[in-house]
Formats: structure tokens, sequence, C-alpha cells
């Protein structure tokens, strides 16, 4: 039985997990940098700790750290949010191996996932359809030239341990990659400490669409359907919609019968989301799966009514799922916005103070935030301040409500990309639902240079 998790996370994810904590009578530990004494997810907690400086491997990385935390306060789990130690296989390995419950799946699973290629493999011993490319590493520019050619332009050059779009770049020719590959392997390298290098075709004018999946430690599995997550800038998602309007209710089993595949054939438990990328005829690819809970869960729990937080503690504490595949159905439409502390055009970070901070409320309108007025946005972790998360009966009431919502969103002191997401969400393409991953590029970024 869990009675008291420390969440060894920072922000709008530490506050999620509390909050639900607190409606499961669960008491909860706080770390926090010293960047983040002011954060409104360090009162809210039960009991908070400062763990060390601003930088992330001197705090929210510091794993002796958070596990001293842990054990003087006698947290019997650690709830790792996503990012930082969410899937980070011997964290999670030391948890076990020190009788504290990891909420997420075991060392093994996060290890086999993490690795791009590893997991690549894994789904295609599963029968689920990947992306054409190499099925290992690419160690030389001149091995990557010659498989590029097998392969034909224009190529995604990925970071085996990549992830948030670091390490990764569309090439076009045999010169672009020459240059790309080695920055790309160096990046990798100073990111995840792995510069390992592999090739998939680019999928033109694909859809990014997922699948939420929960597995239990009883052999049962479901999915909460997908979440599409096309808008992207720099492969990195700032719109999210659920369910997707592009895929038929044929696609939709499809993918979501081969997401349970995968996760039995895995032994994989807690939640996880599989990630496809989906071409004009609705063919899936199998892109890669996250062992963590998503920034953009929240628009799967409108859809759908259940907490997913709530199901990974559940689960961690060896709980069987009550929920049936069968009980699971869409209700209305749920788009997520992220608000990131950035420049709207040149998408570089934008830290300061915050002297105004003003959320929209009203029905069906959920803001989860990272900040408050009179808040510093430091340079040291991600830009995004918050997500704010709509929900209509139909994706034009969603619409509708998120234009309203953003224009009553009101953040003073610092540049936000809240701009941006107006222009989007009254962009004619966006709002007949034709989005691809190459939107911003495309529409966006292209009207801002004229």
């Amino acid at each position: 039985m869990i009675k008291k998790i420390l969440i060894a996370n920072r922000g709008e994810i530490a506050a999620r997990i509390i909050r639900t904590c607190k409606k499961m009578g669960i008491e909860t530990v706080a770390v926090y940098s010293e960047a983040d004494q002011q954060a409104p997810y360090v009162s809210m907690a039960d009991e908070s700790f400062l763990i060390g400086p601003p930088k992330v491997n001197e705090s929210y990385l510091n794993v002796d750290k958070i596990l001293e935390v842990a054990k003087a306060t006698k947290a019997n789990a650690i709830h790792p949010g996503y990012g930082f130690l969410s899937e980070n296989e011997q964290f999670a390995e030391t948890c076990a191996t020190e009788g504290i419950i990891f909420i997420g799946p075991n060392s093994n699973v996060i290890k086999q996932m993490g690795s791009k290629i590893a997991a690549r493999n894994s789904m295609k011993q599963a029968g689920v359809r990947v992306i054409p490319g190499t099925d290992g590493v690419v160690s030389t520019v001149e091995e990557a030239i010659e498989t590029a050619k097998e392969i034909g332009y224009p190529i995604m050059l990925k970071a085996s341990a990549g992830g948030g779009g670091i390490g990764m770049q569309v090439v076009h020719s045999d010169k672009e990659l020459a240059k790309a590959f080695d920055s790309n392997s160096k990046r990798a390298v100073t990111f995840f400490g792995d510069g390992s290098m592999f090739m998939e075709k680019k999928i033109e004018n694909a859809r990014h669409i997922e699948i939420q999946i929960l597995a239990d430690h009883h052999g049962n599995a479901i999915h909460l359907f997908e979440r599409e997550c096309s808008i992207q800038r720099r492969n990195q998602k700032v719109i999210e919609e659920a369910p997707s309007m592009f895929i038929t209710d044929k696609t939709r089993n499809l993918m979501g019968n081969a997401a349970i595949k995968a996760v039995k054939m895995l032994d994989y438990t807690n939640a996880g989301t599989i990630e496809f990328l989906v071409d004009e005829q609705e063919n899936f690819y199998f892109l890669e799966m996250n062992t963590r809970i998503q920034v953009e869960h929240p628009i799967t729990e409108e859809i759908t009514g259940i907490d997913i937080v709530e199901q990974q503690i559940n689960i961690a504490s060896g709980k069987e799922l009550t929920v049936k595949q069968e009980d699971l159905y869409i209700d209305g439409h749920a788009i997520e916005a992220r608000i990131y502390a950035e420049d709207p055009v040149t998408f570089l970070p934008s830290p300061g103070h915050i002297s105004i901070f003003e959320l929209p409320e009203g029905q069906h309108i959920r803001n989860e935030t990272a900040v408050t007025a009179d808040f510093n946005v430091t340079p040291f972790y991600d830009p995004m301040i918050g997500k704010l998360i709509v929900k209509g009966n139909t994706r034009d009431e969603a619409i509708s409500a998120l234009k309203q919502a953003l224009s009553q969103y009101k953040v003073e002191g610092i540049k936000t990309n809240i701009p941006m997401l107006l222009n989007i969400v009254d962009n004619e393409q966006f709002l007949a639902g034709n989005t691809s991953t190459a939107f911003v590029d495309n529409y966006y970024l292209t009207q801002m240079n004229k």
C-alpha cells in the first residue's frame, strides 16, 4: 500500500500529482531547487525539501539526494512525472533495490524502450509496422550517406537515446547529412550520454498520433484512445487534441489493438504512450514509446473521465485495473495548448519576472500551471509555464472555447507563445483539421516571414 509519495519533479506536473494524491488521501513530499523555492507546488505538498542549486544535475537529477529525502521522510513511493528521471532505468532499478516503489514500469522495459533502435526492433517483433530505416546504429558519416541512398531522401536523422527533438534533424542531401551527423551526435552525447545515431525515411505530411495505454501487474491492458499532436515547433508539441479528427474508427481500433499487442509482448506495466506517424492514407508507423505520463495526458482524461495519475498509483500499488476496454467511450473533444515563456516567432526562451498572471476561468476550462504572478522564470528549465485545456461536445466547440480562453490568458513581464497559439487556432487549415507535423513551418512561420 502506498502511503506517502515523493514527487521527483517540479512545476505543473508536480502540482498535478499532488492534487490526485490529496484526493486519494496519500501524503506528499515535494523536492525543489534554489530556483524553485517560490514555485506553487512547493507549498501544496505536505512536506517540501530543498535538494540543491538550480542546475538539474545538482538537484532534479541528483539521485542520491532525492533518495536521501525519500528515506528521511519515510516516503514508500516515488512518482517521477515526465522528463528528468522518469525514463532513467538506473533510477528505477535503484528505487527497487532500496525498497521504494517506482511509479512506472520496471527498469528493463524502460531501458528497452529508451533506445529507439531497440524499441524499433521490439515493435517489429510484435508485428507493429515501423518506418523504413536502419535497424541498428549508423557509426560513420560515410555509412550514413551510403544508407541514405538506399532509403531515399528526405531522411530523419535521430539520436537513439534522444527525446524532445534533441539530436533530431531532417536532411535532404548528402551534403546536409554530412554536416548534421557529427553535430547531432555530439549534441546527443551532451544531453543523453549516448551519441548513437540511426535514420528513418521522412514521412511527408505525416500526422503525429499517439495511443495512451494502462497495464497492470495481472495481465490486463487497455488503451484510452488517441491524441493527435501534429502541431509542433522544433519537433516539440504545442497543441494537442483528442480524439483525432483525421483517422476513421477502423484505424483507431487498429492502432489501439497494435498498442495493446505491443504492451503485452513487452510485459509492460503502468501508464505509457505509443506514438505513431500516420500518413495521408492512414497507414501508421511506430515512432517511439514513452514509458511515463505525458505532458498532454489531461486531454485524454477529459474525454474518458479517467484520472491517469490515480491509475498509475493504483497499478504501482499492485491493484488490478477496474476499467475494461468495452466500458470506454469517447466523450466530446478536448484540446490542450502549451503556454511557453518564449518569443512567439523565434521560439527563443524568454526568462524574466512575471508581473501579471491571470488565468481564464469557466466551464470546461482546465489550467495546469507552474507559475504565479511575481514569479521569476529562470533559464534553467523547460520554458513551459502552463497548459490550457478546454473541452467541448464537438471539435468546433472546443476550438471556440480555446480561442476565448487564450484571449483571456494574461501574462506580463515576459514574452509568451500566446500570440502564436491564437494565430494557429484561427488558421483556416487548422479549423478544417488539415494538420501535420509540418503545419508550423508551412502556415505559421511562412506567414510570419512575409
